[in-house]
């Protein structure tokens, strides 16, 4: 699916959202603004790559979000998914804004020394933007612990010290806490049982659909397979596999580690588009943006939909689902989990404290249950008027237009 439009869809979003929140012209030119562009070009080995690094809001603190390495990264969607971080940021109560950042190239294609070439190319051509106090990356899809470290590496090298926080995602070596691999999934497994607990149903019922079997994906599978949740059907990026009696979600796992793909586990095989279109009570969007569109969402048969990728649902679809009843747990809620750690991970290396990963649990499992209660209680009080992303929306935005008001830029 294309991204070019992504940021349209989001100023859509925001109108209707506007109208609820009463919203002056300046609150919503504020929020549709950015507050840092920067463009590159890198230059490795004589082969040119297109490269950004974007906050959209720094009002209540500094830029955080992910760098994407991947061929469809373009500015109109560096700029989208800034504007989700900013959401996310403030949804879940961190101290933080929203940045993100992309380099446009098939990782895939790339021998190992190549990726850290360009990875390195990304901070020299970024270093003056981001840092600990002013916008801090992250991994995101095609990125890695080891694309971290290497940009860690990079910055400290050319700024001469030692500056751990200014990254996040890193091997546990270098600063990194144990917790983030999953963090993303686990985060949205939070948000699921407790959604599934306030609408009374049971694992035992519950048939799921995964869409992408990356990190966020195979997780999230691991996790509910675990759990006792009959998943029927996964994809990746060639394609997927259906059985109506349940997969071996273990087996799938291993298979990705050989280097295959979903397709090569014994069962029917199906495309993504078809697993879109199943008869399935919760289907998982794990891969990128804008794959339930105008064109396919009247073949969507989910009851819901969990979003651990961003944006995975266009403006249009939206409506179109909101009027069928089927509801969606928004991205900026159901994939918050892997920035709540990320801020677990930048505050110990700011003040350099260890705690427990036992309390870290906690106390991720009690930010995204106090989160996802918020937000369902203001969608329960408005459901005629707002969905469930809407009502997320109004929250986040109402503490970051706070945040402006009292730095007297409105």
């Amino acid at each position: 699916m294309k991204s070019e439009n992504v940021f349209a869809g989001i100023k859509q979003r925001l109108d209707k959202v506007s109208d609820f929140m009463n919203l002056s012209e300046n609150e919503v030119a504020l929020l549709l603004k950015h507050e840092k562009v920067s463009r590159s070009i890198l230059d490795v080995d004589g082969k040119k790559y297109p490269a950004w690094r974007i906050i959209h809001s720094n009002a209540l603190g500094p830029g955080k979000g992910g760098i994407r390495f991947h061929e469809g990264v373009s500015e109109d969607e560096v700029k989208s998914l800034s504007f989700w971080m900013s959401l996310k940021t403030s949804l879940l109560g961190l101290p933080l804004g929203g940045g993100k950042g992309g380099v446009k190239f098939n990782p895939k294609e790339v021998y190992e020394d190549e990726l850290q070439k360009i990875s390195r190319a990304y901070i020299r051509a970024f270093v003056d933007v981001v840092g600990v106090d002013k916008d801090i990356p992250a991994p995101d899809v095609y990125t890695n612990s080891q694309i971290m470290a290497w940009m860690l590496d990079e910055y400290e090298k050319i700024k001469g010290v030692k500056e751990p926080g200014m990254i996040t995602g890193k091997p546990l070596e270098l600063g990194g806490i144990k917790l983030r691999g999953d963090a993303t999934s686990k985060g949205g497994l939070i948000v699921l049982n407790e959604f599934l607990e306030v609408v009374g149903k049971d694992i035992d019922e519950i048939r799921v659909a995964i869409q992408g079997f990356g990190n966020a994906g195979s997780h999230i599978a691991s996790m509910l397979s675990s759990e006792g949740f009959k998943i029927v059907a996964v994809s990746d990026s060639r394609g997927g596999v259906f059985d109506d009696s349940g997969l071996d979600i273990a087996e799938i796992i291993n298979l990705k580690k050989e280097r295959k793909t979903v397709q090569d586990y014994q069962s029917n095989k199906i495309s993504n588009s078809e697993l879109l279109e199943l008869n399935v009570d919760i289907l998982v969007l794990a891969a990128l943006e804008n794959q339930i569109t105008s064109e396919n969402v009247d073949e969507v048969r989910a009851k819901y939909i969990l979003e651990l990728a961003n944006g995975p649902v266009s403006a249009d679809a939206d409506e179109v689902l909101f009027k069928k009843g089927i509801v969606v747990i928004p991205d900026i809620l159901a994939n918050a989990g892997g920035v709540v750690v990320s801020y677990f991970e930048w505050s110990q290396n700011k003040v350099g404290n260890i705690l427990e990963e036992e309390f870290l649990k906690g106390k991720l499992d009690e930010m995204m249950k106090n989160a996802f209660h918020r937000v369902y209680e203001l969608y329960q009080e408005n459901k005629d008027k707002l969905s469930m992303r809407e009502a997320a929306y109004v929250i986040a935005l109402k503490r970051i237009l706070e945040a402006e008001k009292v730095r007297g830029r409105l």
